[in-house]
């Protein structure tokens, strides 16, 4: 069996670059990122994001918008990794179970989110059976700053935000669960813009680098 490492966050913290350089860097390791928009099974993913259920994120339930995405983990997993994982090849994945818990577990008074952390962990890896992973790198960052990376990003290729992304309020409340859940469940927190300073790209990778002792 392989090891299988997550990075996670907040939309504009960096993942798909540090994530992109880590695949660079370390061709030994098998990359996959979630959501798989290019594939059947994020059908559902994309029409939540898209908001033809609703336009308020929190109209979709944070239990059945969950199955959307634990949907889409499945097939990736059944279809392209599940074989070389189990074979002994180390799997990087961008977002996975984690993301469930910072974006739908918000969606919930904070007196609920232990029982829906344990929920979600018995239906994804004991009831669909998906490896747990042997560490989560939450890479934490500001709303206020994630929030003008989108801006820079989407006025350069003309993109529009989702649902999630263009709710500011509730993506303070995404931070605020995301922190939450890293202590819980003992994710390895990298501050990425420390007093609302951000670091560089190189800086953050070092200290991913670090924290996976690679």
């Amino acid at each position: 069996m392989g090891t299988l490492y997550v990075i996670d966050g907040l939309d504009g913290s960096g993942k798909s670059t540090q994530f992109e350089r880590l695949c660079r860097e370390h061709s030994e390791y098998m990359g996959i990122s979630f959501p798989e928009y290019d594939k059947p099974s994020a059908a559902l993913v994309k029409m939540y994001l898209n908001g033809e259920f609703s336009k308020d994120p929190a109209d979709v339930n944070a239990y059945a918008a969950s199955t959307f995405y634990a949907a889409d983990r499945y097939a990736s997993y059944k279809l392209c990794w599940e074989k070389p994982y189990l074979a002994g090849t180390p799997v990087l994945a961008s977002r996975y179970v984690s993301s469930n818990i910072i974006h739908q577990m918000p969606k919930l008074p904070e007196v609920e989110w232990d029982g829906f952390i344990a929920w979600l962990r018995d239906y994804e890896y004991d009831k669909m059976g998906l490896p747990r992973p042997d560490k989560v790198i939450l890479l934490d960052i500001p709303v206020e700053v994630s929030q003008r990376r989108l801006s820079q990003r989407y006025a350069a290729d003309g993109g529009h935000r989702d649902i999630h992304e263009s709710d500011t309020a509730y993506m303070e409340h995404c931070r605020r669960a995301a922190l939450y859940a890293a202590q819980r469940c003992g994710w390895t927190v990298i501050s990425c813009a420390p007093d609302g300073e951000e670091l560089s790209p190189e800086e953050v990778y070092a200290f991913i680098e670090r924290a996976l002792a690679l």
